[in-house]
């Protein structure tokens, strides 16, 4: 029995590894600052920055399993004093340590999720995402710490932090399926699009898979018995499988989804992706004057729609179609506005516009007019009232669209050149006489 106490001491001085718990958090929590964003609050971008915390806690963690395992190799004597199997306290060790790094994880998670959710939040959540990251991170766990059982050397732990941190680095985001494999890298998640939830369940059943097979696997090289052949023939058939799941995958991480936009609908009516919903007054504010400009002319809009970034963008049956920075970069809302006043022309018309047209695009934007060739035209545009200038645009708005503005479009309408319609009707009178 003291014998026995002396072992159970020992695995309960190892709750010492805890410390490590905070230091594995702030290491994750960093990682997962630097891909979240701090303006669109994203549920697949909080994902994405889940998973770049792991590509850091990883090699981390298997780097601490991996000195845990080097420096308690020799105390395992202890262990052979009692009838449990040599296997028990590998797994006692792996539980502790896979409990640790996932507090941290946890830790990580909840931060990351809170910012989302107190930025508004919007997409869906991903729970498997997080399992995926879960499973990753044990994997590594048992990974580092079985190498330091099999080659316990003093420089096992560093060629673990080293090898593991190499595996991380060559990922590459969206470049090929092997950069699925975890700890994955997911390239940003635009709006409008969503990541696939049968990569998630790969990556899960491959973290899980592979950890079981190298977990039976030792207990196998230890205890030398042949029934686990079996459970390990069935880890590794599932490993493979979800390999080739995650090969079939490709680069097709993502799907589009239809997002339900939010509105705001006076003056006109604005309509963006929910994660955006911060621009709805600055995108008004722009997009107004335009819309009155252009009242009573074919290019008239009563509605902005934000579109995907693979949609075109034109005015069609009223309806204005813009593109957004999703992180709402400064000037955003006369990047969209100006959007909207190319989709109002010809593209093969207009390969070369010139500086008439210029001159009408910088009024309808509210730009500092530019200095068109024909000067003269210039100073009468200038010197028209706005009411004028739209009266203006209705008749020459054809011109406009296909970029054919010129001098004559210009000028005032020619006056009356023949006798006084007085005169012209005393001849006509006297000619019925």
């Amino acid at each position: 029995m003291s014998d026995l106490g002396r072992v159970l001491r020992l695995d309960a001085r190892r709750t010492a590894l805890l410390i490590a718990v905070p230091v594995l958090t702030l290491l994750g929590t960093a990682a997962a600052g630097l891909s979240l964003s701090t303006s669109v609050a994203y549920w697949d971008n909080t994902v994405v920055a889940l998973v770049n915390a792991v590509r850091f806690l990883g090699p981390a963690a298997a780097g601490l399993a991996a000195w845990t395992a080097v420096r308690e190799r020799p105390l395992d004597y202890l262990r052979g004093l009692t009838a449990r199997s040599p296997a028990t306290g590998v797994l006692f060790d792996l539980l502790l340590l896979s409990s640790a790094v996932l507090v941290s994880y946890a830790a990580v998670t909840v931060l990351v999720v809170g910012v989302t959710v107190v930025q508004g939040q919007a997409g869906h959540p991903h729970p498997l995402g997080v399992v995926a990251g879960a499973g990753a991170l044990v994997l590594h766990v048992v990974a580092g710490y079985l190498t330091g059982r099999v080659v316990p050397h003093r420089t096992t732990a560093a060629l673990v932090l080293a090898v593991t941190s190499l595996w991380a680095a060559l990922r590459v985001p969206g470049v090929s399926w092997w950069s699925l494999l975890p700890p994955a890298a997911f390239p940003r998640i635009e709006l409008f699009t969503t990541l696939r939830p049968a990569v998630f369940t790969d990556q899960v059943l491959w973290a899980a898979g592979l950890t079981t097979a190298l977990i039976l696997g030792y207990v196998l090289w230890v205890t030398r018995r042949l029934l686990i052949v079996l459970p390990l023939t069935a880890a590794m058939a599932a490993t493979v499988s979800a390999t080739l799941g995650l090969h079939g995958s490709g680069a097709g991480t993502v799907a589009p989804v239809p997002a339900e936009q939010v509105c705001r609908r006076w003056p006109l009516t604005v309509c963006v992706h929910p994660a955006l919903r911060a621009a709805l007054p600055p995108l008004m504010a722009a997009a107004t004057p335009l819309a009155a400009r252009l009242n009573g002319t074919p290019g008239a809009f009563t509605r902005v729609e934000q579109r995907p970034a693979w949609a075109a963008v034109a005015v069609v049956n009223g309806v204005a179609a813009v593109h957004l920075d999703e992180d709402l970069s400064p000037g955003y809302a006369a990047r969209a506005v100006r959007q909207i006043s190319d989709g109002l022309k010809d593209s093969d018309a207009c390969t070369n516009p010139n500086g008439y047209q210029a001159l009408v695009d910088a009024w309808l934007l509210g730009d500092d007019p530019p200095s068109p060739p024909g000067t003269r035209a210039a100073r009468r545009f200038a010197a028209w009232s706005e009411h004028r200038r739209r009266a203006w645009l209705r008749l020459h708005f054809a011109e406009y669209r296909s970029c054919a503005l010129g001098p004559d479009d210009f000028r005032p309408p020619a006056k009356a050149q023949a006798r006084p319609a007085g005169s012209a009707a005393g001849s006509a009178a006297r000619r019925v006489q």
